[in-house]
């Protein structure tokens, strides 16, 4: 079967659904978004945002990242990669962020459909394909990279863009799995750059409700939207073990979550982008409010290929920053998003564990909701 592809939100996209998920992925950048999800009770909850100049012609120049910037997407190498390294100039995330994608159809095999599409990459020679499965019965969508053809080190992370209602920490954040937190080690922006940063830079931290400001005081970074007019960037550092990852965005008046389980072992650590309109430039304009990233990432911070590969602080601490790419062995990065209906007074999820025929999600104040979703699809070969 072949899907059409049709303009959604200004990108040419390809569709799949079936009765409890409907997806957008955009050819260029391969962006998942819109993301919609029917939940048992019939309820529809659609949690990615799109960034607000989607419509719009964007200035020249504007990286095809930021034409597209919507939902979740691929980042190999993952960050900014504004430093060439190793003969390699890398756009910011990769081309995988960046370029078309090419089709390779949509398969159907038994309760799952399949959509599927590749990239052959130029900068550093080899393929992406990626692949979106859906499956009747779950509200969940399970991504799939496989990475050949290419040898070497990289940084490479997932990038969920989460919308947020609009009111002052009305929904909130968890991460499970990390030992230790740092603020991005440098500003996110610049006054100068017409752009506002609110966290202390460098500041390490043990407790998410607990981060240092550069004003004095601390942030509780459980709690979202925040701090409106700052843009700021923290990354979690995890243990890589575990038979799988954890984050999650409870959005408690609306009455579910979205979980996103990751392989600890590929995608070791957590980096959270909140991004509540500190950025005064095109397209920003100080419009891209109450979003949060939630990316799940093998990387040194957001800086990129070169910054990660080179020694950093974490990867001298023995904390892994990069893949191992071998040509002869394709590497396999595998995420899923499942979202869970919640019972009234569910606050925050604050643990995920397996249960037989999926996950159970456990709040901080001891409420639980179960979903079905098939764990393996995250676990390594």
């Amino acid at each position: 079967m072949t899907p059409s592809l049709e303009n959604h939100l200004g990108q040419p996209s390809w569709r799949l659904r079936n009765r409890q998920v409907d997806l957008r992925l955009t050819r260029t950048a391969g962006m998942l978004g819109p993301l919609t999800f029917r939940l048992p009770d019939g309820r529809k909850v659609s949690p990615f945002a799109v960034a607000p100049w989607a419509t719009e012609t964007v200035p020249p120049g504007t990286p095809n990242i930021l034409t597209a910037l919507r939902g979740d997407f691929f980042c190999a190498p993952f960050g900014g990669n504004g430093t060439a390294v190793g003969g390699e100039s890398h756009p910011p995330h990769g081309e995988s962020a960046n370029a078309d994608w090419t089709l390779g159809g949509l398969i159907a095999a038994g309760d799952a459909q399949t959509l599927h599409t590749h990239l052959a990459t130029r900068i550093r020679r080899g393929r992406i394909d990626k692949r979106l499965t859906v499956r009747d019965g779950q509200a969940a969508v399970y991504c799939e990279h496989l990475l050949t053809g290419m040898s070497g080190r990289m940084a490479i992370g997932t990038h969920p863009c989460f919308r947020f209602p609009d009111g002052e920490g009305s929904a909130r954040v968890s991460v499970g799995g990390w030992r230790w937190g740092q603020v991005l080690p440098v500003p996110l922006e610049l006054p100068a750059g017409r752009g506002y940063s609110a966290l202390r830079p460098g500041a390490r931290f043990r407790r998410l409700d607990r981060v240092p400001l550069a004003a004095g005081g601390f942030a509780d970074l459980t709690r979202y939207p925040a701090r409106r007019g700052f843009e700021d960037l923290v990354m979690l550092m995890g243990s890589g073990k575990g038979a799988f990852g954890w984050s999650a965005v409870t959005y408690p008046e609306e009455r579910y979550c979205v979980l996103q389980i990751k392989d600890p072992q590929v995608l070791t650590h957590t980096v959270l982008w909140h991004s509540n309109g500190g950025r005064h430039y095109p397209p920003w304009n100080g419009r891209h409010v109450d979003v949060l990233g939630v990316e799940e990432v093998t990387s040194y911070f957001h800086f990129g290929q070169a910054e990660s590969v080179r020694p950093n602080p974490l990867n001298r601490a023995g904390l892994p920053t990069t893949v191992k790419l071998d040509r002869r062995r394709p590497l396999r990065i595998a995420h899923l998003f499942a979202a869970v209906a919640l019972p009234r007074g569910f606050d925050c999820v604050a643990d995920v564990r397996a249960v037989r025929g999926g996950v159970e999600a456990l709040a901080t104040n001891g409420r639980s909701a179960r979903a079905p979703l098939d764990l393996d699809f995250v676990r390594s070969a």
